[in-house]
């Protein structure tokens, strides 16, 4: 289940008109990611280059498990 706090979440509206500052605020987030409401429904997640590595990283490391294990 995903859960995101209050201050993670912004509409789309807010992320066009605030851009900047909400970059800006992302760098710093300690969760690394906002998520994007379009017509009050999640629509995206914006994740900062720190979270984003982090995660591309877990990845490549499952994928050579995967492969590991079919060998």
């Amino acid at each position: 289940m995903l859960s995101f706090k209050k201050d993670e979440i912004y509409t789309a509206t807010e992320v066009v008109r605030n851009f900047s500052p909400i970059i800006d605020k992302l760098k710093k987030s300690k969760s690394g990611k906002i998520v994007i409401l379009k017509n009050n429904k999640f629509e995206a997640v914006m994740l900062n280059i720190e979270e984003y590595e982090r995660l591309q990283n877990a990845l490549e490391l499952l994928e050579k498990i995967y492969t590991d294990q079919k060998a």
